[in-house]
C-alpha cells in the first residue's frame, strides 16, 4: 500500500473479509490516529507476517483507478529514474482523479409521466398558468434539463408537476467534452501509395502478431512484445494515414490505441483527424494534455479507464492513460525534446512509450521525419526495425530550400540589423498576390531579447534569473521567460542613466510589426506563448489558417512541426542560428531537427514548395544538410562526433544539479558529493567535475551541475540512488537527479 504524502510511505494492511479489491484501487486506511488515503500496489496471499495487520478502512473505488501494467511502469520508473513512487503516483493520477474533490457533472431532466386529459389541462391554464406551459413544452420537445425549463422561476412548478405525478425528474451524466461545439466532418481512408502500404502492413503484422501471442498458452511460452519500430519518413509523406489505418485494424482487432504528440498545438489537428475518420465513433476519442480544465480532465479520465474511449490522443503525459487494453502505440514527432519532462519525475515520454508496450505486449511506433539519433542507432543496431517512407504522398517533391547568408544582407543594408532580407520579402509578396499562404518561423517570443545602454554596456537582467529580461511591447514591460519576473521599462540606464538606452535582437512581436508594415493589406496571425494562453486560441488560430482567412502565420516552435495546410507554398526561417550555438551537444541535431521540420510545412498540396532560411552561419553541417533534405548525411556525421567524444546515443548522460540560494553552498554540496561519487565508482562509469550551470542563476537560486557517463544506465542510476541515499544534505540545498538528461542550461 502506498499511502499519499511527500513521504515515501509503503505499509502492508488486511483486507476485511468479504472486502473485494485489486491493484490499483484507491482506499481509506489507519495511519497512526488519522485516516489517509492511498493505492493498492500489490495483493499477497500469505498471511504470515508475524504480526497482526491493521485492516483498510475503506475502499474509495471498488474498481482500480491504475492498472497493473501502470504500477509495474511506475516501478520502473522510479528504479531507473531515482524518483520516489509517490512522486510519479502523482503523474499517474492527476490532480483532478486523485484529489476527492471532483467528481462527475450531472443534471436534471425532466418528461411526462402522465399527460393530464384535455380538462384538466383547460382548468391547469387558468389556475397554474407556468405549469401548462411546462407540459405542453414537454410534450412538444419530450424530456428536457430542468435548467432549460426557465431556471430558478419554474423550481416551485416543476415540483408541484412531479408531487401530482404528472412528471418524472431523472438524473443524468455530463460529459464536459473538450471538442464542444466542434463539427467533425467524415473522412475515408485514403488511398495508399506502395510505401505506406508496405509500412501500413508491417504494423498491422505487428498488431496481430501480439494479439496472436496474447490469447496463447503464457503458462509455457511467455508473451513477448515485438519490436518497436522505427517509422522515418520524410514530411508530407503520408505518417498520418498510416497511424489512422494501423489504428482503425488495431480498433478492428477490439483493441485501443494510444497517439502520443510533442506539443499541444499538433493536438486540435490529430484529434480532427481521429474525429474525421472515426465519425461513428467520435465518443470513442478522448483527448489528454494540459489545457484541459479539471472537470474535462476528470470526464476524459474516467472515460479511459472504463473502456468508453478506445483511441486516446494526448501529449507526454498521456503516455500513463489508463487503457485496459492497448494494441498500439504511436508516438509522432519522436524526436521532440517536449516529451522529456522537465520537473521530477524527470521521465522521457518517447522511452516510457517503448517500456509500456513492452510491458502491454504491443507494438509502439516511433514516427518522424528527423527521428532522435537514439532511436535511429537503436533501428541500425536492431534493436529496433526500420521502416522507412522516402517520398511525399502526393507524389510532390520536397520543397526547394535557399539559404540567405545574413552577413551580406546587413551589408547590404548599412550594417543595420535585418529582419527581413530582400529575397525573403519579395517571394512573400509574390506568394501573397498568388493567394498562397505563408508560414514564418522565429522560435523567440517578445519584442526584443534585452535592453542594453550602448554607454556603459549594462544590459537589464532578471533579479531572480543571470538572464537578461527580453521586452514585450503588447504589455509594455520587460519580462524573464525563466521565472516570469515583470518590470517596468527604464527610460533611462538604471545604472549610468543615459537615455539613449537600446533594444537589442528581435522577437516575434517585432517581426509582426514589421510584417504590418511591409505588407499592410495582409491578414497576419501570431502564434506563441503570449497569444495562445486563452483557451481554445490555438486552436481557433490554426482553423482560420486552414480555411484561408489569414495570409501570414508567424510563430514559434508550436508550429514547426506536424501540421499540415495544403495551401502553404513558402516557410521562411528568420533566425536559424538561434539553438545552434547553445552550450549543449545536441545544438547541432535540434538545429538540423529544427529546420527540416519547418521546411516540411510547405509544398505539401498540390503546388510545389519553397524554404528560405536566414542564418549568419550558412556553411554549418546542420543547415547544409537540412538544405539538402539529407538526415542519413547529417547522422552519420554527428554519429562521428559523438562516439569520439562518448556522448549519446554511445553512452547515457545523467545530470545532477545542486540548488541553493547561497553560492558557495551550492557548489561545496556538490563538491562534497563529487569526492562520495568518487569512492566505488564502477569501472564503466565516466564522472565530470563540478562546474556551474549555463545559467548559473534561476528563480533565485544558484545552480551548479555535475556529468556522469555510462554506457549502463542502470548500473549508472543504481550507483548515484545508493550515494544520494546515505548523503545528507543542508536543508537550504536541493539536488536533482536527471537521468538521461536533455537540457543542459
Amino acid at each position: 500500500m502506498l499511502i499519499d504524502g511527500p513521504s515515501e510511505l509503503i505499509f502492508d494492511y488486511a483486507l476485511p473479509e468479504g472486502v473485494s479489491a485489486l491493484p490499483g484501487c484507491r482506499v481509506r486506511v489507519p495511519l497512526r490516529n488519522k485516516t489517509a488515503t492511498g493505492t493498492i500496489l500489490d495483493i499477497v496471499a500469505d498471511t504470515k507476517v508475524g504480526f497482526e495487520l491493521k485492516p483498510i478502512t475503506s475502499l474509495i473505488d471498488p474498481e482500480p483507478l491504475i492498472t497493473e501494467n501502470l504500477i509495474h511502469l511506475a516501478q520502473w520508473m522510479s528504479n531507473y529514474y531515482g524518483t520516489p513512487l509517490e512522486q510519479i503516483m502523482r503523474s499517474l493520477l492527476p490532480g483532478a482523479v486523485r484529489q476527492e474533490t471532483h467528481s462527475a457533472k450531472t443534471r436534471q431532466v425532466a418528461e411526462i409521466s402522465n399527460m393530464p386529459d384535455e380538462e384538466e389541462l383547460e382548468k391547469l391554464s387558468r389556475r397554474a398558468a407556468r405549469q401548462h406551459s411546462i407540459l405542453l413544452l414537454l410534450k412538444a420537445s419530450g424530456p428536457l434539463p430542468v435548467s432549460e425549463l426557465g431556471g430558478s422561476s419554474v423550481r416551485a412548478s416543476v415540483k408541484s408537476l412531479q408531487e401530482a405525478g404528472h412528471i418524472c425528474i431523472t438524473t443524468e451524466k455530463v460529459r464536459r467534452d473538450p471538442d464542444a461545439g466542434e463539427e467533425f466532418l467524415e473522412s475515408t481512408p485514403h488511398e495508399l501509395n506502395e510505401g505506406q502500404r508496405r509500412v501500413c502492413k508491417a504494423i498491422c503484422d505487428s498488431i496481430d502478431s501480439s494479439i496472436t501471442q496474447d490469447s496463447g498458452d503464457t503458462s509455457t511460452h511467455p508473451s513477448t512484445a515485438p519490436k518497436p519500430i522505427l517509422l522515418h519518413g520524410v514530411t508530407g509523406s503520408g505518417k498520418t494515414e498510416v497511424y489512422l489505418q494501423s489504428a482503425q485494424h488495431c480498433l478492428d482487432q477490439n483493441r485501443s490505441v494510444l497517439v502520443l504528440l510533442p506539443e499541444i498545438a499538433l493536438t486540435p489537428q490529430t484529434v480532427q483527424h481521429f474525429k474525421s475518420r472515426f465519425s461513428a465513433l467520435q465518443d470513442k476519442v478522448a483527448v489528454l494534455h494540459s489545457h484541459l480544465s479539471q472537470g474535462e480532465r476528470f470526464d476524459e479520465w474516467h472515460r479511459i479507464r472504463k473502456g468508453e474511449a478506445k483511441i486516446v490522443v494526448g501529449a507526454r503525459s498521456a503516455i500513463f492513460a489508463p487503457l485496459p487494453d492497448p494494441g498500439l502505440i504511436i508516438v509522432d514527432e519522436e524526436h521532440e525534446n517536449t516529451y522529456k519532462q522537465e520537473n521530477p519525475p524527470k521521465y522521457q515520454g518517447r522511452d516510457l512509450a517503448v517500456v509500456r508496450a513492452h510491458l502491454e505486449g504491443c507494438p509502439v511506433v516511433l514516427g518522424s521525419a528527423t527521428p532522435s539519433l537514439e532511436s535511429f542507432q537503436n533501428a541500425q543496431s536492431g534493436k529496433y526495425n526500420l521502416l522507412r517512407l522516402t517520398e511525399r504522398a502526393d507524389g510532390q517533391s520536397l520543397p526547394l530550400i535557399r539559404i540567405v547568408d545574413m552577413r551580406m544582407e546587413a551589408k547590404k543594408q548599412k550594417g543595420r540589423p535585418a529582419i527581413l532580407s530582400e529575397r525573403l520579402r519579395m517571394d512573400m509578396e509574390k506568394k501573397l498576390e498568388e493567394g498562397q499562404q505563408v508560414i514564418l518561423f522565429l522560435n523567440r517570443r517578445g519584442f526584443a531579447r534585452s535592453l542594453q545602454c550602448p554607454s556603459c554596456g549594462h544590459v537589464c537582467e532578471c533579479q531572480h534569473c543571470a538572464v537578461p529580461l527580453t521586452y514585450h511591447r503588447t504589455e509594455e514591460r520587460l519580462i524573464c521567460h525563466l521565472c516570469g519576473y515583470q518590470s517596468v521599462v527604464p527610460q533611462a540606464c538604471p545604472k549610468c542613466h543615459d537615455r539613449s538606452i537600446l533594444l537589442q535582437g528581435y522577437g516575434t512581436q517585432k517581426v509582426e510589426e514589421v510584417l504590418k508594415k511591409v505588407f499592410p493589406t495582409a491578414r497576419l496571425a501570431r502564434l506563441d506563448a503570449d497569444t495562445a494562453r486563452k483557451k481554445n486560441a490555438l486552436r481557433n488560430t490554426l482553423r482560420d489558417f486552414r480555411a484561408r482567412k489569414i495570409d501570414i502565420l508567424l510563430g514559434t516552435q508550436m508550429i514547426a512541426k506536424g501540421l499540415d495546410f495544403p495551401n502553404v507554398t513558402l516557410a521562411g526561417i528568420l533566425n536559424a542560428d538561434l539553438s545552434l550555438h547553445a552550450p549543449d551537444f545536441r545544438a547541432g541535431e535540434r538545429t538540423f531537427q529544427l529546420l527540416t521540420q519547418v521546411a516540411g510545412r510547405s509544398g505539401r498540396g498540390e503546388m510545389e514548395g519553397e524554404v528560405i532560411i536566414q542564418t549568419f552561419t550558412p556553411h554549418s553541417p546542420s543547415v547544409q544538410f537540412a538544405r539538402h533534405h539529407d538526415y542519413e548525411g547529417f547522422a552519420d556525421q554527428e554519429f562521428e562526433f559523438r562516439r569520439q567524444f562518448g556522448f549519446p546515443p554511445f553512452s547515457h548522460s545523467a545530470l545532477i544539479t545542486s540548488k541553493c540560494s547561497h553560492e558557495r553552498l551550492a557548489e561545496f554540496t556538490l563538491q562534497n558529493l563529487h569526492q562520495r561519487l568518487s569512492r566505488n565508482l564502477p569501472a564503466n562509469i565516466e564522472l565530470g567535475v563540478p562546474n556551474p550551470a549555463p545559467t548559473p542563476r534561476a528563480h533565485g537560486l544558484f545552480r551548479f551541475q555535475l556529468l556522469i557517463r555510462s554506457a549502463s544506465p542502470r548500473i549508472l542510476s543504481r550507483h548515484v540512488q545508493e550515494v544520494l541515499a546515505s548523503t545528507s544534505l543542508p536543508e537550504e540545498v536541493s539536488l536533482v537527479f536527471d537521468m538521461d538528461a536533455y537540457d543542459f542550461g
